[in-house]
Formats: C-alpha cells, sequence, structure tokens
C-alpha cells in the first residue's frame, strides 16, 4: 500500500511539473510604428528624449518641485491605486494556492444509543460512543494548466494594477504642473489689470483736470470712466479664478482648499528636448502597460476555459484516529488512514464550457483592440502635443512683439494727447490694445507651458516616479 502510495504522488508531481497548460502561450502582438513622431524629423538613435528626463530636470521651479513632491506623497488617488494593488495581490495569492495540496483539521465526539429491541439479539452494546480526530490533504493534479493559467492571468491583473498606479501617478505630476502655471498667469493677468487700473485712474485724473480747464467735452470724462470701471470689474473675475485654481491644487496635494505659495511670473519658456525614438512610448506609457497586461490575462484566461473541457484529477488523503474511549484516542491501535484519488469529467456542462472558449476568446481579441487603440491615441496626444507646443511658442513670439508695438504706440499716443496733437480716442484704442494684448500674452506664455506639459505626460515622462514610489507587498 505504501509503495502504491508513493507511486501515485510521484506521478502527480511529475503531472503538475511537466504537464501541458492549454490555451496559447503570450506573445506582444508586433504592431508597425512610425519611425519619427509627427512634426518630428527622425530622431537620432542615441538623443535622450524628452520623456526620458526626470520630472525635476523638467520641472526646474524649486517652488512647484516641492508641491509635486508633497502630491506625491500625500495624494488620495495614489493612494486609491496602490489600495486596488493589495487586492490584486490578495487575488493572485489566493488564486496561486489552489497549486498546493489544501489540507484541513477536524474533530468530533459522537453519541449512538441503539433502541434495545434491535439490539436484543444482535449481542452488541447499546450505547456507542466514537471519538474522532483526523488530518485530510487534498490535491487536485494540473495535468491540463487550468490552475496554472488562472495564476497567470491573476499575475497579470496584479500587473495591470501596478501599471494603473503608475499612470496616476503620471499624470498627478502633469495636473499639478498645469494648475501651478496657470495660478503663475492667473497672477500675472492679475498683475496688469492692477497696473492698468493705476494707469487708467491717473488717465481719469488728467482728463478731468482738462475738462474742467475747458480742454475735452464731459463726454471724454464719462469715457474714461467707464474705462476704468471695466479694467476694475476684470479683477474680482481672476481672483475667482485663482481661488478655484488654489482649491484645485489643494486637493491635489492630499489636503483641504488652501492658500498656495509660488514663485514670480512664466517668464520665458525653456527649449524643450526632441520627444525621442518612438518604439520606447511603449514600454514608457503606464496606460500602454497596463492594456498590455490586460491583454497578458485575457489570453491566459482562454486556457482556463479550455481547461475547463477535460477531466480533473485530484488525491485525497485522510489520517486520523478513532475510539471509543478519549484516552485510547492517541494510540497506535486506534490509527486510521484513507488516500484515493478522484477523475472528474464535466459532461452535462460540456456544452456551456464551449461557449466559455468562446467568450475567452472574444475577450482576448477585445483587448489586443484594446490595446492598439491605446498605442494609437499615445502617438495622437504626442503629435498633437508637438504641434501645440511649435505653433504656441511661435504664437507667444509674436504677441511679445505686438506688446512691445503697442507699448510704443500708448506712449505716443497719450504723449501727443497730453499737447493736443492727438484725439482722447486715440489714447482710448491705444491703451486698451495694450491692455488685452498683455493679457493675451500671458495667456499665450501659459499654453506654451501647459503644451509642455501634455508632451511629457504623453511621452510617459514622470515613470521615474512611479518606479520609485513604494508598491504595497
Amino acid at each position: 500500500m505504501s509503495a502504491l502510495r508513493h507511486t501515485l504522488l510521484a506521478l502527480a508531481v511529475t503531472a503538475t511539473t511537466a504537464g501541458c497548460a492549454l490555451g496559447p502561450d503570450y506573445q506582444r502582438p508586433q504592431l508597425p510604428l512610425p519611425e519619427a513622431f509627427r512634426s518630428e524629423g527622425k530622431p537620432a538613435g542615441d538623443t535622450q528624449g524628452l520623456g526620458d528626463l526626470d520630472w525635476r530636470a523638467v520641472y526646474s521651479d524649486p517652488v512647484l518641485q516641492a508641491l509635486i513632491a508633497t502630491a506625491l506623497e500625500r495624494n488620495l488617488d495614489v493612494q486609491i491605486a496602490a489600495a486596488r494593488i493589495e487586492q490584486a495581490n490578495a487575488t493572485a495569492g489566493a488564486t496561486g494556492l489552489a497549486l498546493l495540496p489544501q489540507i484541513s483539521a477536524g474533530a468530533d465526539r459522537t453519541r449512538n444509543k441503539q433502541s434495545a429491541q434491535a439490539v436484543a439479539f444482535a449481542g452488541i452494546n447499546r450505547d456507542l460512543t466514537i471519538n474522532r480526530v483526523s488530518l485530510t490533504a487534498t490535491w487536485e493534479i494540473d495535468l491540463w494548466g487550468r490552475l496554472r493559467r488562472a495564476t497567470e492571468a491573476a499575475r497579470a491583473n496584479v500587473l495591470a494594477a501596478d501599471y494603473a498606479r503608475r499612470g496616476v501617478i503620471v499624470a498627478l505630476i502633469g495636473d499639478v504642473a498645469g494648475v501651478y502655471y496657470n495660478l503663475q498667469t492667473l497672477d500675472e493677468q492679475l498683475a496688469v489689470t492692477r497696473r492698468t487700473v493705476a494707469t487708467r485712474e491717473k488717465f481719469v485724473e488728467l482728463t478731468q483736470a482738462r475738462h474742467d480747464s475747458g480742454v475735452v467735452s464731459g463726454l471724454d470724462v464719462a469715457t474714461a470712466e467707464a474705462q476704468l470701471a471695466a479694467a476694475r470689474a476684470n479683477i474680482p473675475d481672476i481672483e475667482r479664478q485663482i481661488a478655484l485654481a488654489e482649491d484645485q491644487l489643494g486637493v491635489l496635494l492630499g489636503g483641504y482648499p488652501a492658500d498656495v505659495t509660488r514663485s514670480g511670473d512664466l517668464g520665458a519658456t525653456d527649449p524643450a528636448p526632441p520627444a525621442g525614438i518612438p518604439s520606447t512610448l511603449l514600454e514608457r506609457r503606464p496606460d500602454i502597460r497596463r492594456a498590455e497586461a490586460l491583454m497578458m490575462a485575457a489570453n491566459a484566461r482562454v486556457g482556463v476555459a479550455k481547461a475547463a473541457l477535460f477531466p480533473r484529477l485530484a488525491l485525497t488523503g485522510t489520517f486520523g484516529s478513532a475510539s471509543q474511549q478519549l484516552g485510547d484516542l492517541f494510540t497506535t491501535a486506534s490509527n486510521a488512514f484513507t488516500f484515493g484519488g478522484s477523475l472528474l469529467q464535466p459532461l452535462l456542462d460540456a456544452e456551456r464550457n464551449l461557449y466559455q472558449i468562446d467568450l475567452a476568446n472574444a475577450a482576448k481579441r477585445e483587448a489586443i483592440l484594446s490595446y492598439q487603440q491605446t498605442i494609437q491615441n499615445a502617438f495622437r496626444e504626442v503629435a498633437d502635443a508637438l504641434a501645440e507646443r511649435s505653433k504656441y511658442a511661435a504664437f507667444e513670439q509674436e504677441q511679445l512683439s505686438r506688446v512691445a508695438a503697442l507699448k510704443r504706440a500708448d506712449g505716443i499716443a497719450l504723449a501727443r494727447y497730453r499737447i493736443g496733437f492727438s484725439s482722447y480716442f486715440d489714447v482710448i484704442n491705444a491703451e486698451r490694445d495694450l491692455f488685452d494684448s498683455e493679457l493675451a500674452l500671458a495667456a499665450a506664455r501659459r499654453n506654451t507651458r501647459l503644451a509642455s506639459v501634455r508632451l511629457y505626460r504623453a511621452l510617459g515622462g514622470g515613470w521615474q516616479a512611479a518606479e520609485a514610489a513604494p508598491v504595497p507587498s
């Protein structure tokens, strides 16, 4: 009996370790990729792309760096994503345990009292008490790889959860930088507006004095006052936008709405390195990696569905002790054991299992198409960001030239108005155009910076921070 048991155990181990696993092994789809990103020439092979830079090298403002570091530590979206990794790890751990023998222990005491009439002629005791303790082990031999494929799918889901967390981190870095640049722009626009208000207040005084001297009419005074009120009306609206942006940034930092410290104006935009080699996008972008992990899980579930068509082999063994007297329970004479195997072949569910294979194959095709779609969207986002950054930068330069010209025109118009060579409306038009163009210049600087933020994010920039962040075990 002992020899037979060892033989069956050896066969089970061999079948589990060397048995075939039904279903296709995963292979990454070979997709044609462009040689270069649109709006860029063919990149040099040794050129470091923007997405390869650490976020501290891209966002050099010390205040912004401190805000991003705080967000990475405290943001709740990052913590939620980390909790989802813990859930996926727990599921994978429970799934993997199915490959091991399932062991259970039991103990019971039963007392049976027979009818006096039933035992009168049998010569047996009327009262019977049995005490039992047992240890049972059940092991499913994974002949067809059902459990291995299920474990493979669960581990792929862990990867998908981890890449989702990395995607949250990459997005968070871009969101904090974007809100910060927007706040700087609003600060600059508020400063421009207050400076314009001060200028128009002086102009109202000048116009009033000229009216008192009989040089200009009351219409000029009323128009100057209306222009002053229009500039003043911009202040509460800009302050409202600042408050909303600070509230948004406070939540991104993992706290509550509060004032946010920031440095001065946007200043000049640093030239960005090239986007880099397109194929590296597949390794940097967390959403692409997540889509691939989900594709791996779907591929493994095809094997699970196919293995369900075949019989399951399970080995069961029980060792224990049984006796009438509690004191004899652990003696040699009370020992008992059983060992056996079972083969379960689904019959009535065979048709249903065939449909499960169809379902798994369809889900795999969907995952492959979603992977391809994610890659296409990634390349579109990079192309959009490259075009935006290039065109916004050109627009910013033209707007800068426009502001410089309007400043000269405003000074000339005011000087000519003081000596009576220009009409009042020449001054009003020049000053209004200058005010609008300065606001537009601040917005142009913001758009150029935000385009750089979107480009860095589209290239998967910030992946270093995502890899360095602690992952729940």
